[in-house]
């Protein structure tokens, strides 16, 4: 008789451990407490900020409440399940502003309308009742005795202007017994408007305005009551008025955006130099500067992907940069007598609002992001780096290697790598803590993010590079960067991969189509078809490629070229495709082609629709998922098993 012999159990094998105490695990693997749910989990982070009469507003994005942006005063949640957001452009921004009292006009994003806030929570209606939702969208104001002024994008009358939207500057005059039923239009015919600011002495009213072609980074112009002050060559932003009555402009017209006084002569110089004192202009009111009451003026100055902030006394004396622990700043606004308050970052701190004395240096945080701080032995430094690219050009970007203080990867390695191509194209990276960046680098996957030619940070001529080269230059930029970090060995040549939002997304999805680099890729809400996005986009960008590819139709030929989805029978790399079901810049069939032409080929994809979610994901739930989901997609491809005890998506092979 035969007997049978028991099974031998598999022995797991022991990770080796060094002297210093860390485990020799494989790249991607590492355990780490930077999960995916820690990126959301009681978080607040403050979007805007303002001081007024003694008290401090700001907003809170609140991912654990379905993306609510709650209005906040002095810690008090004071418009309860209300949450506060503008949609003029599509992307939004200046969604509230302070009345100049003890209250806030705020836009409620269920349908769009403009109601007044006091310190209390007590809301009353501004604007009358759209004819559908969102009909009649509210942005960038300000508050005065006699009511606000602000921007109006009226979707209600696209019927009368050839189905456009109608972009104006409008004033609603407070009353007794509430707000004029209608907005007085105060400026209209030009195609965009932003800043509406009136003077101290309530005379005069200055506004920029720019038309397609033009995005607001690419030529402007500045009005003051009715008439054109400044049409230069160039990109005219951010005028704002002193409390002795001088008007303040940002200009590119030299080659940098800095800061100048407007005056008879032209343009005076107030902060000159070899940095941006502007970031493009996505979103409304997102002040690079500030005017304090004693007309000490505060200025964000950007040298690539730092911050650092300037002080130009008003006694005349030498421009100060001060010494504070931050490298991003957002909104900077005056709270008093040479004090500022702002929205402050660095690698080691996520976005946390701040009071700054510039006089002293001394400051306080005022409101923090809400949830506990990361263990700063997890975190990777970002470090800058440069590396050549094509057309004899130099590219730049932050390189963040691998990171934990209990885990190493194989002496014998080198560690994946992850490129970040950000949005916009008209954007930048950023020196400041992500979580969604130290997801990655504490398991052992490297980061790039890559300040590829048209990013802001290194002047109006780099910008500009990416004129007629969307889809190449910056592709090739994003290319170089991972090539270079290879040369340098710091990275696996046989394991890069690339991710990327938007215009990100678009990078992604080319360098897929027309290089064969990387081993995986990632692309949320990413551009596939540039004639779809030329015929059939939002207002803000519906000539936006006329610069970056060439004029619709005459360069029909390079917007094919460049359409990753018009070049499936190129794709060999496989991807796992991330789309919001109600996103109005790029529309979920666009995601849909690719995927269809991945399956049909046979090229592994995996495709995440989200429900709710527009241009950019904002639910808890989702961003969740987003993440994991792209970890195990990674992992899936690259061969290596996370720590994280995560479902794979559906993978299609």
């Amino acid at each position: 008789m035969n007997e049978a012999k028991p099974e031998v159990p598999e022995v797991p094998e022991v990770p080796e451990v060094t002297e210093s105490g860390k485990q020799t695990l494989a790249y991607g693997s590492w355990p780490s407490p930077i999960t995916a749910e820690s990126l959301v989990a009681d978080a607040a982070i403050c979007t805007n900020l303002w001081h007024q009469n003694g008290r401090t507003w700001w907003t809170e994005s609140r991912p654990m409440q379905a993306g609510r942006i709650a209005l906040v005063c002095d810690g008090t949640d004071v418009w309860s399940e209300v949450s506060v957001r503008s949609r003029v452009h599509s992307y939004g921004g200046g969604a509230w502003w302070v009345d100049g009292q003890d209250g806030v006009y705020a836009c409620d994003d269920t349908d769009g309308r403009l109601w007044h806030v006091s310190a209390s929570g007590q809301a009353r209606p501004v604007s009358p009742e759209p004819a559908f939702s969102h009909g009649l969208r509210y942005a960038d104001g300000r508050g005065y005795s006699f009511g606000t002024i602000c921007v109006r994008e009226n979707h209600q009358a696209a019927s009368h202007n050839g189905g456009e939207e109608v972009n104006e500057i409008v004033r609603f005059r407070a009353e007794p017994e509430g707000f004029t039923a209608d907005a007085e239009v105060i400026a209209s015919g030009a195609d965009f408007y932003a800043w509406p600011r009136l003077s101290p002495d309530g005379q005069h009213l200055a506004w920029v305005q720019w038309n397609h072609p033009n995005m607001p980074w690419d030529h402007t112009e500045l009005w003051v009551d009715d008439q054109r002050v400044i049409s230069a060559v160039g990109s005219v932003v951010e005028p704002q008025w002193g409390p002795d009555g001088s008007l303040y402009v940002v200009s590119d017209h030299l080659g940098w955006w800095n800061l100048y006084r407007v005056s008879g002569a032209g343009l005076e110089p107030v902060l000159e130099m070899d940095a941006e004192i502007h970031r493009p202009a996505w979103v409304f009111d997102d002040p690079s500067y500030a005017v304090c009451d004693d007309n000490t003026v505060v200025a964000v100055a950007m040298r690539g992907s730092l911050a650092q902030l300037w002080v130009v006394w008003p006694d005349g004396s030498e421009p100060a940069m001060l010494d504070l622990p931050w490298t991003s700043y957002i909104s900077v606004r005056s709270a008093s007598d040479h004090t500022v308050c702002a929205i402050a970052a660095s690698p080691t701190q996520e976005p946390t609002a701040v009071r700054i004395n510039v006089a002293d240096g001394s400051h306080e945080v005022v409101a923090s992001p809400g949830r506990s701080p990361v263990d700063v032995r997890y975190l990777s430094m970002p470090q800058p780096i440069s590396f050549p690219t094509t057309d004899n050009t130099e590219a730049f970007g932050l390189h963040y290697p691998p990171t934990n203080p209990t885990a190493q990867g194989p002496v014998d390695e080198q560690p994946p790598l992850l490129v970040l191509s950000h949005g916009g194209p008209t954007g930048a990276a950023r020196s400041q803590l992500q979580l969604g960046i130290q997801y990655w680098t504490s398991r052992g996957i490297g980061v790039v993010d890559v300040n590829y030619r048209g990013s802001t940070g290194y002047g109006t001529a780099y910008r500009e590079l990416l004129w007629g080269k969307w889809g190449v230059s910056d592709v090739d930029d994003c290319v170089a960067a991972a090539l270079h970090l290879v040369r340098s060995e710091v990275a696996d040549a046989e394991r890069l991969l690339i991710k990327g939002s938007s215009a990100g997304g678009y990078a992604t999805l080319c360098a897929l189509a027309f290089h064969k680099v990387f081993a995986a890729g990632a692309s949320r809400y990413g551009i596939a078809d540039l004639k779809a996005l030329a015929v059939d986009t939002h207002k803000f960008e519906a000539r936006y490629t006329d610069r970056l590819v060439g004029p619709w139709p005459d360069a029909a030929d390079l917007y094919e070229a460049r359409s990753p989805i018009c070049n499936l029978d190129n794709f060999s790399a496989p991807m796992i495709v991330l789309q919001g079901a109600d996103d109005p810049v790029v529309p979920p069939n666009q995601a849909e082609m690719i995927v269809a032409a991945l399956k049909q080929r046979g090229i592994p994809v995996a495709y995440l629709l989200f429900e709710g979610e527009q241009h950019g994901f904002r639910k808890a739930e989702h961003i969740v998922a987003a993440l994991e989901a792209e970890l195990a997609f990674f992992a899936e491809i690259l061969g290596f098993n996370p720590a994280d005890n995560i479902t794979p998506p559906d993978i299609h092979r």
